[in-house]
Order: structure tokens, then sequence, then C-alpha cells
């Protein structure tokens, strides 16, 4: 299954945005009264015209992409016709002005976690933690982190580029992630709903519009998904996890972004008592001692 369309930004991205909210709308919905039989679902492009202060004819030149020029302020109002949430409109207003987007940083090669960001999760050896790039691939993560996300994978994998996890990939494209998941949709919603919102902030990512592009042809889930343009930004909350070696659980996860422009994020995972403890208790319980030392899981990483 090929997608239509796999880029990240631009005026067609503008558009299917538009579009796919403007579908989800209902005349109701905004406090219009429907007449006659709609050959599509959702507004009108001359209601959502309307209630958002424009002309028809400029806002559907604007979901065709042939208007480039949109004023803040006519944003601002098609996003509140729109009821878009806080994370909806950055990110329309992403999409609308992406030269006002962030330059993407030089990439690295191959890009690395910063060693005082590896000793910090190694310190956590209680609290399971990942460290992710820009793009949900794994840089690094403590001996309990390894454990509990992916510990069919091997442990030194993220230190290397040519065979580095990706989060995102493996909960469509990998049967044990997928599995390891009871809520796998709300994980999958979520993950997509994170990746748009990274589209949207850097547009002309090369290898990100590579993994969109991989992930629509290779899961018909993801696709489905990509289509209804979910935007979310998710930095907390809690996963249900059905894990092969202590079973049902879940963990609260925060999500921690370093002050630089590395575009790294730190995982962590944290039980309340009960259920969560007990798990991470008996996953950490035959960890070898000493088998991950500061010293020994830096280097390693950095191989």
């Amino acid at each position: 299954m090929v997608a239509e369309n796999v880029g990240m930004s631009g005026p067609n991205e503008l558009g299917e945005f538009l579009r796919v909210r403007r579908a989800a709308l209902q005349p109701e919905d905004v406090g219009l009264q429907g007449f006659g039989v709609r050959r599509v679902p959702g507004l009108r492009r001359e209601e959502l015209a309307m209630l958002a202060g424009v002309s028809p004819t400029y806002y559907s030149r604007l979901e065709q992409g042939l208007s480039t020029n949109a004023s803040d302020a006519v944003i601002a109002s098609i996003a509140r016709a729109l009821n878009l949430t806080p994370d909806e409109q950055a990110h329309l207003l992403n999409l609308a002005r992406p030269e006002r987007s962030p330059k993407r940083r030089a990439a690295v090669k191959p890009d690395r976690a910063r060693i005082g960001t590896l000793r910090l999760i190694n310190s956590l050896p209680g609290t399971p933690a990942v460290i992710i790039g820009r793009r949900s691939e794994v840089l690094g993560w403590n001996a309990l982190g390894h454990r509990l996300v992916a510990g069919h994978l091997d442990v030194d994998s993220p230190g290397r580029a040519a065979d580095r996890p990706n989060l995102t990939r493996m909960l469509f494209l990998d049967e044990h992630t997928k599995e390891l998941y009871a809520r796998w949709q709300e994980e999958a919603v979520r993950a997509v709903a994170s990746l748009r919102v990274l589209g949207g902030k850097s547009p002309e990512d090369p290898e990100l519009t590579a993994l969109v592009g991989e992930l629509t042809v290779k899961s018909p889930e993801f696709c489905k998904l990509w289509a209804k343009h979910p935007v979310e930004t998710c930095v907390s909350g809690v996963k249900y996890f059905r894990h092969p070696e202590v079973g049902d659980f879940e963990l609260h996860f925060e999500v921690l972004t370093p002050p630089d422009d590395s575009g790294h994020r730190v995982l962590l995972y944290t039980p309340d008592p009960g259920s969560g403890a007990e798990a991470l208790e008996l996953l950490g319980r035959d960890i070898e001692t000493g088998m991950d030392t500061t010293a020994g899981f830096v280097e390693r990483m950095r191989r």
C-alpha cells in the first residue's frame, strides 16, 4: 500500500490537514443548520470560510495550495473555526509558515546521545529510561529500560547506527513490540500524532520523510492513521503493558527534553504502588549485578 502523500510539509500537506479537519466537523458542531444532501462528509468550504471570516475563493485557494501568504490573523481565524487544539493550532501555523520553523540542525552522522545523558539514565537502575532522537530512534537505554521495551533486541544496538532500533518503526513493524502493549491502538495513535508534530517542525528532514514512507508502505495500520492527520505533543501519560515475562501492568511515562538543540528526549517510566512496581522489581531481579556500570555502559554506547 503506497500513500499518495508522504511529504512532511508544504502546500499539499497544509491542504490535506485542512481538508481532514473540515471533514471531521458537522454543521451542528459549529452552530450551523445543514441543508440538503452532502456529497462529502463535514463542512463545505464556503461554510468554513464564512466561520473564519474569509472569502470562499480565498479559502479554496488555501486548501489547493495556491495561496502561500496567509496572514497570522487568517490562520488563527481558520484554527478557531476548525476548533483546533493548541497543538493542532501550532501545527497548522508550522504548515502555513514553513519558513518560520526552526532551521534543521546539521545532522551529526551517526547521531549519539550525550555522555552526560547516558550517565544520568544509568544512575537510575530502578527506573526504566530510554534516550530517543529526533525521529524516535533509540540512542541509549539503561538495563531496565532495555528489558522493558525491547528485551528481544541486543542491548548494545542503540550504539550501532546501522541497526539502531526506532520506537515508532518497532511499534508498527515488530511483532514483539505490537504484543507488548495491551492498548496497542492507543499507542499507535499517540506515535503518529507525535510524528505529525515533528514533521511540521522539520519539513525538510529526509530521514524523517523516509521513515514515514517506509511505514506507509509496510504498515496498513500506519497508513490509515497517517491519513487521519492526528496531531498531539505527547509528553506524559500512561502506558499499558502486556509483557511476555511479567504480565499485565501499567506505568506512567514522562518525556524530558534537554535544553539544547539536539532534539533528543529522555523517556522515563514510573509505577504507582502495586502491579507496576512489582513488575519492574521482577524485571530487574535477574539483571546481572554490575552488568551496566556507568563506565561500561557509556563505553559501549560510544562505540
